[in-house]
């Protein structure tokens, strides 16, 4: 019959009516492209982790209801596209967040800031007898690095560290003026030891339980 589609019925097979992964991984545009208009309300904050799921389970029966397919086949074909498509999209932006994320402990490493930190720890007779002269920071670290352009900055690390005799965390703050770092706290805490030993603190940040080196 002239302008009927030719998926008539409108009730999908059985076989087609599966989880749709194109309609999870990509919901709004695919929704855009198998004309389910339904599937714009995954734009929409707190409703669109909801939605997802919802086109997820049905998205296979309204995108035969919603476009005109040539066969099973033809349908089968394009939603196995979509799935592909939307596998890649998000392989694609886990592994671009994985590498912003990994990326952070190298940015905070090759900083000046950091290395000044660590070169004072390293150097420390204290921390060498609590936690040996080969000590080394872990691979991830915590804090944060802010340099402006006019050579003013701020940096906050904790660092993870370790070494032959014990194991333990440092915690430095540090600024920035015209382009060069002051330290103006550097604390170390030994684990298992109740004490932390404070190697700098310029601005008499209460400390309970230190003992202030000289």
């Amino acid at each position: 019959m002239a302008g009927q589609p030719l998926n008539q019925p409108a009730e999908i097979p059985a076989e087609l009516d599966r989880w749709n992964w194109g309609a999870f991984f990509l919901n709004w545009i695919w929704g855009i492209g198998n004309s389910t208009f339904i599937a714009l309300l995954a734009l929409i904050p707190v409703v669109n982790f909801i939605m997802i799921f919802v086109l997820g389970a049905r998205g296979s029966r309204w995108a035969w209801q919603n476009r005109a397919w040539r066969d099973a086949e033809q349908f089968r074909k394009t939603q196995r596209n979509w799935a592909i498509a939307g596998l890649a999209v998000w392989v694609v932006s886990i592994g671009g967040c994985a590498t912003m994320v990994g990326s952070i402990p190298f940015v905070l490493k090759g900083s000046d800031a950091y290395r000044m930190t660590m070169d004072v720890v390293r150097a420390d007779v204290r921390v060498k007898a609590a936690i040996g002269d080969d000590l080394a920071d872990n691979f991830w670290v915590g804090g944060h690095l802010n340099v402006n352009a006019n050579g003013a900055g701020d940096a906050q690390f904790s660092i993870p560290v370790h070494g032959a005799k014990g194991k333990g965390t440092v915690y430095s703050h540090l600024v920035r003026n015209a382009g060069t770092w002051s330290t103006r706290l550097l604390v170390v805490r030994v684990d298992g030891v109740d004490a932390p030993m404070v190697l700098t603190n310029e601005d008499h940040v209460p400390i309970p339980g230190a003992a202030i080196g000289i």
